[in-house]
């Protein structure tokens, strides 16, 4: 008996000297691996911070360089990290400081919006992009005075190919503008700017050229609101602005528009505008509602590249639907590397390869958007003045974009720019 107590207190004792080995091993490879993930989150982090560093260094090294009173700027990269920074003076005779949150009119920016809303309601079977545009607006009293009207196709307004001309750059708009900009109500609601293009003569036949036409955005806008039956603004916040979270993006459709940064322009521009866009911070000077679905929003880069990512990845719009937002139209003969697709300027062999994105104008604020397909990345930036740049009197504007990209791609991806997409889209 005494023997068989020895053996037994012999396998307890062993038993637990291999519990407590197994448990040693199991907390050492624990601990190993907190201490893994630590540093490579750490390294991740440090490296994103780095990045942002950089970005920052460069857009303030643009600033000192060409003077412009201040700007902001945003990337995202492949995995969704998305970081905003900022320089300059948001308002220069208060010397308020430009900030991240900052917000400006994006202009044309805000066609993107526009042809996602009509991709999204044709994918919803709502409308067809071939069919002629006489189908939503043929009983408008004033349609059969349209340059094209019996042909022009509703997918031809989105690409510039109506052969309608734009209302901003005839004189009558511009005359009218200087006339009436000191109004506290919208002078030009939607169907005073397609008015200026009545009875004049097509630039050519719809689909047979391409000329840049806000108006044509305009009776994009009509179609839009005939189809849904409520107002765009309603119908883009329902689609992409309340889903994607884009918060700092709103319809610039007010006098007042909180966050928004003073623009300044120059004292001898077209409008006869004010230098400076507001009155007080976050009040323009003149309304902002003439824009409409010619752009007709006010945000922020954070916003314009979560937006870029999602759209031109494929994620913004249910089903498949790039090729149809993507089929673009050459602009000219003269440079055959651009086209433009459904309210995406496309640009082949650039400095950093394609690029898919809209840039955009407006009194006072300059903006641009791209995104580079072959890195995943997207990067945006606003400036709060159009001097230098409306009148291509610097290389601003081009330089901006191109710097900015380099330090975001160059410096993120040297030497290893294939294995990280590769691996990325393999996620």
């Amino acid at each position: 008996m005494k023997i068989m107590s020895k053996i037994k207190y012999a396998i307890h004792k062993t038993g637990k000297i291999l519990m407590t080995h197994r448990l040693r091993i199991v907390l050492i490879s624990l601990i190993a691996g907190l201490v893994i993930v630590f540093v490579i989150y750490h390294h991740k982090s440090a490296n994103s911070m780095t990045l942002k560093v950089r970005f920052q260094s460069e857009l303030e090294t643009l600033h000192d360089q060409y003077k412009f009173p201040g700007a902001t700027a945003a990337y995202i990269l492949p995995d969704g990290t998305v970081e905003v920074v900022a320089t300059g003076l948001d308002d220069v005779e208060s010397k308020i400081q430009m900030i991240p949150q900052s917000r400006m009119l994006a202009a044309s920016i805000g066609k993107t919006f526009v042809g996602a809303t009509v991709v999204a309601l044709a994918q919803e079977g709502v409308l067809n992009l071939d069919d002629p545009i006489s189908k939503w607006l043929g009983n408008r009293p004033w349609f059969s005075r349209l340059p094209n009207h019996n042909i022009i196709t509703l997918h031809q307004l989105l690409t510039h190919s109506s052969g309608i001309a734009n209302h901003v750059d005839m004189e009558s708009f511009i005359h009218a503008f200087r006339e009436s900009w000191h109004t506290r109500t919208n002078p030009f609601p939607p169907e005073v700017l397609i008015s200026f293009v009545l009875d004049q003569p097509s630039l050519f036949k719809a689909g047979e050229g391409w000329h840049y036409s806000d108006t044509g955005y305009i009776l994009v806008g009509l179609i839009i609101e005939a189809v849904t039956g409520h107002s765009y603004y309603k119908e883009v916040t329902r689609q992409f602005l309340e889903p994607l979270h884009l918060t700092l993006t709103t319809p610039s459709d007010h006098l007042e528009l909180p966050g928004l940064a003073a623009g300044y322009m120059s004292p001898n521009n077209a409008f006869d505008l004010p230098q400076k866009t507001t009155l007080h911070p976050g009040i323009m000077a003149w309304h902002p509602g003439l824009e409409w679905t010619g752009g007709g929003l006010v945000s922020n880069p954070k916003d314009l590249v979560v937006w870029a990512k999602a759209l031109y990845e494929g994620h913004a719009i249910k089903g498949n639907y790039l090729e149809t937002l993507l089929k673009s139209v050459q602009i000219s003969d003269d440079d055959p590397d651009t086209g433009y697709g459904i309210a995406v300027a496309i640009h082949e062999n650039g400095p950093f390869g394609t690029t898919y994105g809209h840039s955009g104008w407006i009194p006072g604020y300059c903006s641009n958007l791209r995104y580079y397909p072959k890195y995943g990345v997207a990067i945006a930036f606003q400036i709060n003045t159009d001097i230098g740049i409306v009148d291509g009197s610097t290389q601003l504007f081009k330089d901006m974009e191109n710097r900015l990209a380099k330090v975001v791609i160059e410096k993120k991806y040297k030497n290893n720019k294939t294995i990280i997409i590769k691996n990325w889209r393999k996620k």
